[in-house]
């Protein structure tokens, strides 16, 4: 069956067709594929070849030898010593490898990458060499100039006796979703390996605060992360850099980081500066259909204040929490252009306006762009993830089947204050029960919640409560704005769904 199909490939490709019919006027009958040759789609070229061929010597394969850590599985059993190897069930160092792309973007050695691709794959672990093949085999060491892990970009130095081929970067911002691209890389250590396809999407997110993505069919697998992504004039217009898949294989989803972002900060790191961002001081949130319906706002227009760092440029500008920041500095803050991106590539100390609506009222205020603190620092302001039931108590939805939101809730007390761990000074209603078929069930909210205010407005009793749900619905809005509080964790706003009626 193999070579069967084989043979039928070749005389496809090679232009030529079979027909067989069966009417006797043989000569009036042509086959429908007869004098047909290679159609190529408009503005593509019949072959990439040419192309291939002049770029494929800038694109490199990246590989890098790591010491791994581990940690002897026999400690602590009389078999510890012999399968230590004599660490007495310490750890042991491995010797682990990497594989990935990268290309050229000098004559002099300069090589861009992912930063992952350069990084150690393992808590513990830690790079010990990096080595650039080039596609006639020839191998350099390679020394690592500069990283960026936020934008998962780097930028390694070898050195070499004569001139190395290179290519440039394009303008991704001219490209459109149907254009054209080709991918060039080393996939699964299969090195020189060139796809083709089109640009799916661009403005993808993934995720991450800086996500802007071109998504690609283009065939993208383990291996090609760092490579180049080209136009069909032979310019990089994007880095490969992740890809989409239930399996860790192609299914036609990749993601590579636009030019547009990565140019300036590959010639950042080129001269050995280190990445700084403008830095608000917010914890934000998209504003997706649920919270926006709860504003009464439009979907995916602003994002969200949950909260403000003390003594930051949002906090002196006078913003709060509750916030919706819809501009900065006269860029509109979408799902495309998220607030995190905006501000990062503003210059630090510059003033900048920024529109924001708050109960209802556009505003504007001014704040200072200050430098954005390290990673380490940033997850001591983000709100804790815990998942601590502080009630030790099983909910009984009985209790909230007939409330409007499907919770029951009593005032605070004293009492119950010390009881939740929450500060003295605590305005609200704690929850009592959660009917696990409502929204407020499915978005986690359970017995010991705090209640702070519903609709902007404070809450002390069920019946406020109920009455602000009953107030958004006579405005036709499905769905409320709560505040709520949870020990050890900073009140934050929740979107929930009225009960369907």
């Amino acid at each position: 069956m193999r070579y069967a199909y084989a043979i039928t490939g070749a005389l496809l490709l090679g232009g030529t067709a079979i027909a067989v019919t069966t009417s006797s006027n043989v000569g009036a009958q042509v086959a429908q594929n007869e004098g047909l040759t290679a159609a190529a789609p408009a503005g593509a070229p019949a072959s990439l070849a040419d192309m291939v061929e002049k770029l494929q010597p800038a694109v490199v394969n990246i590989s890098t030898k790591q010491r791994v850590k581990v940690q002897n599985p026999f400690a602590g059993t009389p078999f510890g010593d012999l399968f230590g190897q004599g660490g007495g069930g310490q750890p042991q160092t491995r010797q682990a490898q990497s594989l990935g792309s990268g290309f050229l973007i000098s004559a002099d050695g300069y090589i861009v990458t992912n930063n992952h691709v350069v990084s150690a794959g393992a808590e513990g672990a830690s790079v010990d060499s990096i080595t650039v093949t080039m596609t006639d085999k020839q191998e350099f060491p390679a020394k690592l100039i500069g990283r960026d892990p936020a934008t998962d970009l780097a930028v390694l130095k070898i050195e070499s006796p004569k001139p190395l081929p290179f290519v440039k970067f394009g303008d991704s911002t001219k490209a459109r979703v149907g254009d054209w691209v080709v991918a060039i890389g080393n996939p699964f250590a299969l090195s020189g390996t060139v796809t083709a396809g089109i640009i799916s999407a661009l403005h993808r997110g993934t995720g991450g605060s800086y996500d802007k993505f071109i998504q690609t069919d283009a065939s993208i697998n383990q291996g090609n992360s760092g490579g180049p992504m080209f136009d069909m004039r032979g310019n990089v217009i994007g880095i490969n850099s992740q890809i989409l898949s239930p399996s860790g294989g192609n299914v036609g989803i990749g993601f590579a980081i636009p030019s547009e972002q990565a140019a300036p900060i590959v010639q950042t790191l080129r001269t050995g500066k280190s990445i700084t961002r403008g830095y608000l001081g917010v914890q934000i949130s998209p504003l997706g259909e649920d919270l926006a319906d709860s504003l009464g706002l439009a979907k995916n227009r602003g994002e969200f204040v949950q909260g403000v760092e003390p003594g930051k440029g949002a906090e002196k500008a006078g913003i709060k929490a509750g916030d919706v920041i819809v501009s900065v500095a006269g860029q509109e803050v979408t799902a495309d252009q998220n607030l995190s991106s905006i501000v990062a590539n503003q210059a630090i100390g510059a003033r900048v306006p920024i529109v924001l609506i708050r109960n209802g009222q556009r505003q504007t205020v001014t704040a200072i762009v200050g430098e954005r603190p390290s990673e380490d620092e940033l997850n001591n302001f983000a709100q804790p993830q815990g998942d601590e039931d502080f009630s030790q108590q099983d909910q009984n939805p009985g209790q909230a089947t007939q409330q409007a939101l499907g919770i029951s809730a009593i005032p605070l007390t004293p009492g119950i204050i010390r009881q939740l761990g929450v500060a003295a000074d605590t305005k609200g209603v704690v929850i009592t029960a959660v009917d696990g078929s409502t929204d407020a069930g499915a978005k986690g909210l359970r017995r010991g919640d705090v209640i702070i205010s519903a609709n902007n407005q404070p809450v002390a009793s069920q019946a406020q409560l109920d009455a602000q749900a009953k107030a958004v619905s006579a405005q036709g809005r499905n769905a409320i704005l709560l505040q709520v509080l949870r020990r050890g964790q900073p009140a934050i706003f929740l979107p929930v769904r009225l009960r369907d009626k």
